[in-house]
């Protein structure tokens, strides 16, 4: 369960921290800070376990949003040949996920397997542009 601190705002939305984050999401009104590409900017190493928690909280406000970044790392890991972020760090990754029992999550884990063992399922509008979030399924 993710520890839960009421949402007063980004100090630096361009660089939120994990906290800010959980607060964020929980909060039912609080919207996008900036523009439309901030869903890069939270689909980091540091902040990942931490959407990993929110994409599987179905209470959560933010769930789908979290989960949707939880596909941009794993997509942009894995078409840049794992220089965006380590392997190791997505393995860890996908190893708490793993045990987590959400469904969605758990497609999540199956459809990041699926793509590093074929780079080429990687579809820029199913794995950063939100299908895969919005519309769960197997992608093979």
């Amino acid at each position: 369960m993710v520890e839960r601190a009421a949402f007063t705002g980004f100090a630096d939305p361009v660089n939120p921290t994990r906290e800010e984050i959980v607060g964020w999401a929980y909060d039912p009104v609080a919207g996008i800070p900036v523009g439309q590409d901030w869903d890069l900017m939270v689909a980091d190493d540091e902040i990942a376990p931490a959407l990993l928690e929110l994409a599987c909280d179905p209470v959560c406000p933010k769930r789908t949003f979290a989960l949707h970044c939880l596909y941009i790392y794993a997509g942009d890991s894995v078409r840049t040949g794992f220089r965006a972020h380590p392997r190791r760090k997505v393995q860890k990754l996908l190893d708490l996920a793993a045990g987590k029992g959400d469904p969605w999550v758990s497609l999540w884990v199956y459809n990041t397997k699926a793509l590093i063992a074929d780079p080429k399922l990687f579809d820029y509008s199913e794995w950063c542009d939100g299908g895969l979030a919005r519309r769960p399924r197997r992608i093979v």
